[in-house]
């Protein structure tokens, strides 16, 4: 049987940089529904929910908002899913030019915040529809990164086919530990963990840590750790990627 080690640690490699992007990810949505008017800027269900209440006219939400979040998202990830795929193909490290990407949209975010509003928090940011626009157009390039870099049950964005995953598999091996299973099946189970731990550890963080400093200087913060993932995975050594197919940039 070869040795399956290498490929087992460019995995962990990738789930443990997708983990800090989730956990990003969570904090990101517990700024902007905390201090932009109860928008998500990286839960695009949450969005598309929040436009269908509003224009049935029932649940307190306006339509500008999560609209606004919609149309960015998508804008973010369909840009986003062109450049990367051209750099790619032209051999160059397409995942920290992703992040790059994401984080100088943070930094746009947060510097128009603090221009326009200074360091208030609660609902100062949330009539600011360019904010809004800025950070979903951010979590619509992450959107792209993290599905090009395609590791099963970590989008970074959401959580519910990993708990399917995980309620799944612990139902079909209630008495199997991590230790008790093969390295590929410990691995999956590993990945959908992170993911549900990783949102739910960013809303935490976000609402304890971030929200209190106000929306400005919460994306600021936000930003300077995507820069810096995007600074340590740059110069980690990359694994060759056939033709076509996404990995890790």
């Amino acid at each position: 049987m070869p040795d399956a080690s290498p490929a087992l640690a460019s995995d962990a490699r990738r789930v443990s940089v997708l983990t800090v992007l989730t956990v990003l990810a969570g904090a990101v949505d517990a700024v902007s529904f905390l201090t932009m008017g109860k928008v998500f800027c990286a839960l695009a269900t949450g969005n598309v929910l929040f436009l269908s209440f509003a224009l049935a006219g029932e649940g307190d939400v306006s339509v500008a908002r999560p609209a606004t979040a919609i149309g960015a998202f998508v804008a973010g990830a369909a840009l986003a899913g062109v450049a990367l795929k051209v750099l790619a193909e032209r051999g160059r490290a397409w995942f920290p030019a992703g992040l790059g990407c994401e984080a100088v949209l943070l930094v746009a975010a947060g510097v128009v915040t603090l221009w326009r509003h200074g360091t208030r928090t609660a609902a100062d940011a949330g009539q600011d529809h360019a904010v809004i626009a800025l950070v979903a157009l951010a979590m619509g390039v992450r959107a792209s990164t993290a599905l090009r870099v395609h590791v099963p049950g970590m989008p970074t964005l959401l959580t519910q086919t990993a708990i399917a995953e995980l309620v799944n598999d612990v139902l079909k091996r209630p008495r199997t530990v991590l230790r008790g299973m093969p390295a590929q099946q410990r691995l999956a189970r590993t990945r959908w963990t992170a993911t549900v731990g990783g949102i739910f550890t960013g809303g935490v963080l976000g609402t304890l840590l971030l929200v209190p400093l106000g929306t400005g200087r919460a994306l600021l913060v936000i930003a300077a750790v995507v820069l810096l993932l995007a600074a340590v995975t740059s110069a980690l050594p990359r694994r060759a990627e056939p033709a076509g197919e996404p990995g890790e940039g």
